[in-house]
């Protein structure tokens, strides 16, 4: 019987408190991170996806990054789900620090959000996505197709309507786009 059912108190979901707090997940490949990102979330895990530090590079440009403390509680929880990592990564110094995957410019009346390879920009006063831009996934075009000319509250996610690794960069940079432009 799960700990969690047991006693009723949740995995605890709050950022780490240091670097030594954090642990990375290391996947053979992107479809193995989005499937774990998505099963802890579900669990109620805080989870953080981001760029692998060359270090720990294997065969996949993300990892996720989790609080170090619930790494059983999480390993139990995606070996259930069948996303086991190649395995977890403690970041103990600056070498090992992963990278952030968000870029931001800021152009006055637009605002741009690139995650990973994949860009999104906003006018900032009417929050209509007015371009999309990168990647070379086949969906691109039909996302961008899509998203352009709705604003950020009537456009579909990213996530709904692509289906490879430009989409998904493309949902971060739409959510990320989407927490900017809310502050």
């Amino acid at each position: 019987m799960n700990f969690r059912k047991l006693f009723g108190s949740k995995p605890s979901g709050r950022p780490a408190e240091t670097q030594a707090d954090r642990g990375l997940l290391v996947f053979d490949n992107t479809s193995e991170v989005i499937r774990a990102e998505k099963t802890l979330r579900e669990n109620g895990w805080s989870v953080k996806v981001m760029g692998p530090p060359p270090e720990i590079q294997r065969g996949c440009d993300l990892v996720v990054e989790i609080p170090l403390i619930e790494e059983l509680n999480i390993l139990r929880t995606l070996e259930h789900a069948g996303t086991a990592p190649l395995e977890v990564v403690p970041v103990t110094g600056p070498l090992l620090t992963p990278v952030d995957l968000f870029q931001v410019k800021d152009f006055g009346a637009h605002l741009m959000v690139r995650a990973a390879n994949m860009k999104i920009t906003v006018e900032k006063s009417t929050r209509t996505i007015v371009n999309i831009s990168g990647g070379g996934c086949p969906d691109v075009p039909y996302i961008a197709a899509r998203l352009i000319g709705r604003t950020l509250d009537d456009a579909p996610s990213p996530r709904d309507i692509g289906h490879t690794l430009c989409g998904y960069a493309l949902n971060l940079a739409f959510e990320k786009t989407l927490e900017l432009c809310s502050s």
